[in-house]
């Protein structure tokens, strides 16, 4: 039996990885569940499961977690050190899927299991991209992208030389709002933008493919993941979410991979790699479908997309800036705080400010000094929004 860990379980992905786990449980013997503040879930699956341990990242649920899961025999445990407990405990496979920068240090433990780690945890490549991948390497660890934009890519390249590719197309569906006028974009609501047209998601994903700013840290994890210059990186907007990427190769070549918006298939194809099992997904009715659409993005509508290019011009952490700011100043939106085309803003301003300063953005790439520009950058997130309130 293969021993497995889900961090971030009871989110769309996590949900979604036990959907596959359940269809063959005698296959896998599940060591950690963690989640955040959906304790009945949580417990749940741990108890289905029979999990060793499972952990709430928020302290003061501890004893409503204990009382969930008594009598199951499942050790309850909460808050950022037991979260790194759980990362630390062998597994043979596991999921990172923990939204945020809160994701990156179980995801470096994981990898000092020697662990194949199923990465959808974006901020991690944001942040800390050589980091992750230079400890991956020295720990023997293979790394797995989740994203449906990575996996496509890195389905698309399986046997192909990396020296023969000239570009990487990933795809966006243009969230909630790709045919609103450009001018009604800073009246759009919180409910507005937590809906999409394809994907069901959690609601700050679903927030962020409507600024395109999930499709911006996409852009630089790509980078990061496949190690290709920025100017090999391109996004184009497909409203039908069907073709998830493809890769450009030097004879004219372009490789596609099509498939449902179902992140069952991404996520099956890491747990089963380097075999292809059968998933339970819709199969596509070319016919029926009759035709993809295509157009290119705008800036001017998305300017998290000009943002992403200037983070990887900077180098250094400033892609931990644009992570922390861009949380920030979503929770600002959320709140009430920021007008929905104020969070690009925000960012921009936070990434200038912190360049400025110097010691920051050019620091020695450690998780320490990750954490500790994080740190700062919410910091100076925070005070940007103070300031636009007041």
């Amino acid at each position: 039996m293969r021993k497995v860990s889900i961090f971030g379980a009871t989110g769309s992905i996590g949900q979604n990885t036990i959907d596959l786990i359940k269809r063959a449980p005698e296959e896998y013997e599940v060591v950690a569940l963690t989640g955040a503040r959906n304790i009945e879930q949580l417990a749940a699956d741990a108890r289905a499961l029979n999990a060793q341990i499972a952990v709430t990242a928020d302290d003061s649920l501890l004893e409503d977690l204990r009382a969930a899961l008594k009598g199951s025999g499942v050790i309850a445990a909460a808050g950022a050190d037991a979260i790194l407990e759980a990362a630390h405990r062998p597994a043979d496979w596991i999921m990172s899927a923990i939204v945020g920068a809160a994701g990156l240090a179980p995801g470096m433990a994981a990898l000092g299991q020697g662990s194949t780690l199923a990465l959808a945890n974006k901020e991690s490549l944001v942040c800390a991209g050589k980091l992750l991948l230079e400890t991956g390497r020295a720990q023997g660890a293979q790394i797995l992208p989740v994203d449906s934009e990575h996996s496509a890519v890195f389905q698309a390249l399986v046997g192909e030389d990396m020296n023969a590719v000239e570009r990487i197309i990933i795809t966006a569906s243009g969230g909630a709002f790709r045919d609103w006028p450009i001018e009604d974009l800073c009246d759009a609501t919180l409910d507005q933008a937590s809906s999409h047209p394809n994907w069901d998601m959690g609601q700050r994903i679903t927030i962020d493919s409507a600024s395109m700013f999930n499709k911006a840290m996409e852009v630089i994890e790509t980078r990061e993941f496949f190690d290709v210059a920025p100017e090999q990186i391109e996004v184009l907007i497909h409203p039908q979410s069907m073709i998830h990427a493809l890769v450009g190769f030097n004879d004219g070549a372009l490789m596609a991979h099509v498939g449902p918006p179902d992140m069952r298939h991404a996520i099956g194809y890491a747990l089963h790699h380097p075999q292809r099992r059968h998933i339970p997904v819709e199969r596509l009715d070319l016919a029926a479908i009759g035709s993809f659409e295509f157009r290119a993005p705008d800036d001017a509508r998305w300017p998290a997309l000009r943002i992403a290019r200037e983070v990887m011009a900077r180098g250094g952490l400033a892609g931990a800036v644009f992570n922390a700011a861009k949380e920030t100043a979503l929770d600002g939106f959320i709140a009430g705080q920021l007008k929905f085309t104020q969070m690009s803003d925000v960012v921009s301003q936070v990434l200038d400010r912190m360049d400025a300063q110097g010691g920051h953005i050019d620091a020695t790439m450690t998780l320490d000094n990750v954490l500790e520009t994080d740190h700062l950058a919410r910091k100076a997130a925070r005070l940007a929004i103070e300031q636009r309130a007041g």
